[in-house]
This record gives structure tokens, C-alpha cells and sequence, in this order.
């Protein structure tokens, strides 16, 4: 990345009757129980971790930035410290120690686009497709994204909230421990206020941080085809206006593309959210230019997503719009474009050298992007769109938290930012998109609580072989992942669940 990303700064909130900024927000705000100090702070006895080959902060691309033989100190839930283990020692005496077995620390992956919460997935779909079907003619026999809206039309919010818990469970067991959620599978008022209620319903079952997003705007129903004009009233009139006063959303997000919605009926909309307090997102130039990456610019959108089909000049407004204050981020979603079978993908190695911020998400959702996790992500991005490594761990991680507009840190191992972290079972941070389709995460970390632990043993893992007190050390038995907590995130932090 050729500039580090920055954000607005924004409050937090779990009830939904206060701020909506972040669901399970409360875990990160610990000003109420005191910022860690130069001692390790007032929210109690600080632990060290050491014996990692390489500590990638993510936050810069410049490979000077990643550290070899250094710690990290946590105290109260955030970073305190990153240095020599000697003078950590000092900093933070009597604090605990634990020696990692090599690998690589990260800060957790932030994924600032997904559709998590749905109903059945579309494998019927796939396999039409696989077989030479168009996505024309399996959308005539009732398929795309109409298929999940009348599925998800019929299902109760409890129904929905036990559906996604075991996908959150996998974006977790894949590094993930900030993720932004979409409404759309509802298109009707009370399908999508249910949608965003199960946001909330997961948000407080989960470890990781969940922001929520209205995209109303996600297609135009069947039942509304022939009067799209009344589809658009009702948009601006009854739906963002009830999801604004429900309190759970924190974006308005619309899908700017030739067909679906164009940049003037975008606008409206967006502009209606912000008057309400939505901040404005698009689904942006996904398959064919319509002029979504300008408009993003023009109306200092928190993200453009998707664009592979952006044009030159949509690259030369995102590139522009990086350098505002709070900065419209180039959100890159390259496993869709895997999933259905397309060659081209958004010009990655272009938007930087612009300078624009680039965030790279997952899509994750049933009809085009069904994966739960960031890595696979990472090796297109490498592979497809010609991001190094670095740039590209730095897009999931501090580039999500720009496209989220979160300001405290997220996405980063620097002192004050969130313990989100992340142990790679791999010795060098190159290697962590290297292995395609292999999960290398051995650990993960929220707010400084171990809430993962994964045996990861095997070729190319990091250090000699798990043992006692070894960060590779994975659950009796067997070699799959051991949660260490299932508390919702704001329980983490000694809160009681909600």
C-alpha cells in the first residue's frame, strides 16, 4: 500500500437502543476501565508473548515494518507494548510470559464485507452452473439472489441467528475476529428489520466484533418489477427510515451496477441513509462499468466494493478519495470472481500504484462467494491481482478496518490498538498466502483472551513439533479446532452476556 489507512473516529454500542457504530462494541472500548499505562495499566497484570519468528504489525506495507525477535505485551484488552523481550520485562515486571513456537503474530483479520447471515445455501445453483447453465437462465428458473430472499423470508430471526453461528464459528477458526454483516436477503421492510435483528442476535453470541449494514438496496424484488419507482419510494421512505430508528445498522449500502440500481437512484438512496445516519458503502463496477467507483468518491462512501470492472478514471476518484479524511477505501472481493468462473479481476496493482486504500473481504454469502475465510483471499490477491504478501495481509487487516471506519487501532499490533491477534503455524509471513487452501492459523486472540486453538502440525509449520505450553499445541486427540471461549465478545470482557 502506498498509503497506511486511516478512519473517523466513531462511539461504541451493544444495546441497539444506543449508537449502532459497532455491535459488541464494548469489548474494545476500555476507557471505562482504564487504557493500559506504561506499567501494563489499571485493567490488570500484563502477559507477554514471545518466540515468534515474525511479528507483522500491518501497519505499513514497507517489509522494514515486519519485526523479527521482538514481544508483544497485552494489558487490559489492547496492546501495551512491542519490543525487545528485555525491555518488556522492564516495562511490565511480574507480568506472565508465553513462548510461542516460531510462526508468525498478526493482528486479526478484519473482513469488512459479508453477507453471513442467510438462509439455505445454493449448491443447486453451482451445480447448474458447473454444468453450462447461465446465470441468466438459473435466475429465470427462480435462482439468484431471489431464491435466498424467498427463503429467508420464511425463516423466524431465531432460525437465522442459529444458522450463522457455526459460519462465524469458521470465519474465526480462519483468523477473523472483526467482520462487517449485510441485511439484503429480506428486500421487504420487515424481512430486512428481521435480518438486522439476527445481526444483532449473533453479535451477542460471538467473540468477534460484528458491524452491521442495511443493503436494502441489494436488488429490485420480483414483486416490485414492474415499478421500480415504487421499490425506490419505499426504499426512502419506509425502509431506511425504520432501519435508521431500529439502531442495529451502521452503514446504507446499494448494488451500483448496470441493471440493478444506476448512480443516480444510488445516490438517492445513500444520500436518504446519511440524513439518517447510515453511512454510505457500494457494491460498486462488479461485472460491468456503471460509474459506482466515481460516485463512492463523490459522496465520501466509507468503501467501493468489488470493482473489477472499474474504469480508469473510477481508479484515478478512488485514488483521490484515499487521501480524504475519513478516506472512501478500494474493498477487493477476488474469490467471487473465482467462484463464478471469471478471469478478470479488479486491477488490485493499478489502485495502489494510484494510491488508493485497498481492503480485501471475503463476499461471503451462498449464491457467489460461499468461503468463511480471508486466506484463500489473500492467495488471489497475490496470484490474481498481483499484491505481494505484505499488501496484501495489510488489506485484510488494517485496510478492512478503513473500509469500516474504525479508528482505534483495528487491524493493527501497535500499542493501544485491540489483543486481536492471530498465530500462524508458518515461519515467515509470506508463506501465509503461500499454502492455497490450507488453514495455517494455530491461534487466535480477542481482546487478548485465547479463543481458538488449532493443531497445525504437518509440512511447512512453524517450529519443531507442538509441546507442552506451545502455541501449537492443539485439543486432546485430534487435529481440528479447539474454541477456548464461546462467550460473546462483550462477556470477554467480564461484562455479562447479553
Amino acid at each position: 500500500m502506498s498509503r497506511g489507512p486511516s478512519a473517523a473516529a466513531t462511539p461504541a454500542a451493544t444495546d441497539p437502543s444506543a449508537s449502532p457504530d459497532t455491535l459488541g462494541e464494548r469489548a474494545h472500548d476500555r476507557s471505562a476501565r482504564g487504557a493500559p499505562g506504561p506499567d501494563g495499566g489499571a485493567a490488570g497484570a500484563a502477559r507477554i508473548l514471545a518466540g515468534a519468528d515474525e511479528i507483522v504489525p500491518c501497519t505499513s506495507a514497507d517489509p522494514d515494518s515486519v519485526l523479527a525477535g521482538r514481544a508483544v505485551a497485552i494489558s487490559g484488552g489492547r496492546i501495551a507494548g512491542v519490543g525487545a523481550l528485555a525491555e518488556l520485562r522492564r516495562r511490565f515486571p511480574g507480568a506472565s510470559e508465553e513462548t510461542l513456537a516460531g510462526g508468525v503474530l498478526t493482528p486479526g483479520l478484519v473482513d469488512s464485507h459479508t453477507h453471513a447471515v442467510f438462509g439455505r445455501t445454493r449448491a443447486d445453483e453451482y451445480a447448474l452452473r458447473a454444468s453450462g447453465v447461465p446465470y441468466m437462465e438459473v435466475a429465470r428458473r427462480g435462482g439468484g439472489i431471489n431464491a435466498s430472499v424467498r427463503d429467508l423470508r420464511g425463516r423466524s430471526r431465531d432460525e437465522l441467528v442459529a444458522l450463522a453461528l457455526p459460519r462465524l464459528a469458521e470465519c474465526l477458526d480462519h483468523g477473523t475476529t472483526t467482520l462487517e454483516i449485510k441485511s439484503g436477503y429480506g428486500l421487504d421492510t420487515d424481512s430486512e428489520l428481521k435480518t438486522l435483528a439476527a445481526i444483532a442476535g449473533v453479535a451477542e453470541r460471538v467473540p468477534q466484533r460484528i458491524v452491521a449494514t442495511f443493503l436494502g438496496a441489494h436488488e429490485v424484488p420480483p414483486e416490485h418489477r414492474e415499478d421500480r419507482a415504487r421499490y425506490l419510494d419505499l426504499l426512502v421512505e419506509e425502509m431506511i427510515p425504520a432501519a435508521a430508528e431500529q439502531g442495529i445498522a451502521r452503514f446504507c449500502d446499494v448494488f451500483c451496477e448496470p441493471g440493478v440500481f444506476d448512480p443516480e437512484e444510488a445516490r438517492r438512496i445513500l444520500n436518504r441513509g446519511r440524513e439518517l445516519g447510515l453511512e454510505p458503502k457500494l457494491h460498486a463496477d462488479e461485472l460491468e462499468n456503471g460509474g459506482g467507483a466515481e460516485l463512492a468518491a463523490d459522496l465520501g462512501a466509507a468503501s467501493a466494493d468489488h470493482l473489477g470492472a472499474i474504469s480508469d478514471a473510477g481508479i484515478a476518484a478512488l485514488a483521490r478519495a484515499g487521501g480524504a479524511s475519513p478516506p472512501t477505501v478500494a474493498t477487493l472481493l477476488p474469490a467471487t470472481l473465482l467462484f463464478l468462473g471469471r478471469t478478470a479481476y479488479a486491477p488490485a496493482r493499478a489502485l495502489l500504484d494510484a494510491g488508493a486504500i485497498v481492503a480485501l473481504a471475503t463476499d461471503f454469502n451462498p449464491g457467489s462467494s460461499p468461503t468463511p475465510g480471508l486466506p484463500i483471499v489473500l492467495t488471489l490477491a497475490c496470484s490474481q491481482m498481483r499484491m505481494s504478501p505484505l499488501e496484501a495481509l495489510v488489506a485484510a487487516t488494517a485496510g478492512g478496518a478503513a473500509a469500516l471506519r474504525l479508528d482505534d487501532g483495528t487491524g493493527t499490533i501497535a500499542e493501544g490498538a485491540p489483543a486481536d491477534l492471530v498465530w500462524w503455524s508458518v515461519p515467515d509471513h509470506r508463506e501465509i498466502p503461500y499454502h492455497v487452501g490450507v488453514n495455517r492459523v494455530g491461534r487466535v486472540w480477542v481482546g487478548g483472551i485465547p479463543v481458538v486453538e488449532r493443531d497445525v502440525s504437518g509440512p511447512g509449520a512453524a517450529g519443531g513439533g507442538p509441546g507442552p505450553g506451545s502455541a501449537r499445541a492443539g485439543p486432546e486427540g485430534g487435529r481440528g479446532p479447539r474454541r477456548i471461549s464461546a462467550e460473546p465478545r462483550a462477556a470477554l470482557d467480564g461484562d455479562p452476556p447479553r
